[in-house]
């Protein structure tokens, strides 16, 4: 199944290098590798690394996900999907930070009412 996605990506490579006119030579010039080393990759016998797959896509001035065949929906989707989870995340670790906090804060001014409240009762006893 892999070997299959990696064929259709080198065929898809061929045809966009043959639609451009680009020759191996040309493709192994701008990769800055032989020519003989650029017919390897399309033959499958050298494995084609990311790095070269993006200079590959530059080259043929093709967006990565046409060459891969992958609508750019599904990785907004994918995005998106993560963004909201993330951002729902953060404002519940926010709320339940802020709501410690805001629990710490009230229990201390009780306190320094009660304390505030014990010394006005002394003080009025004394007068």
């Amino acid at each position: 199944m892999e070997n299959n996605k990696v064929n259709k990506l080198i065929n898809k490579i061929i045809s966009l290098r043959t639609k451009k006119g680009y020759t191996f030579e040309n493709m192994a010039l701008d990769l800055d590798i032989t020519a003989a080393a650029y017919r390897k990759i399309e033959t499958g016998d050298t494995k084609l690394t990311v790095e070269r797959l993006f200079k590959i896509a530059e080259i043929l001035e093709s967006p990565l996900s046409d060459l891969l065949e992958i609508g750019n929906e599904i990785f907004q989707q994918h995005n998106n999907d993560n963004v909201t989870n993330c951002c729902q995340q953060k404002i519940e670790n926010f709320y339940q930070e802020n709501k410690e906090v805001y629990e710490k804060l009230i229990a201390s001014k009780d306190e320094q009412i009660a304390l505030l409240k014990s010394l006005v009762d002394k003080f009025q006893t004394k007068i």
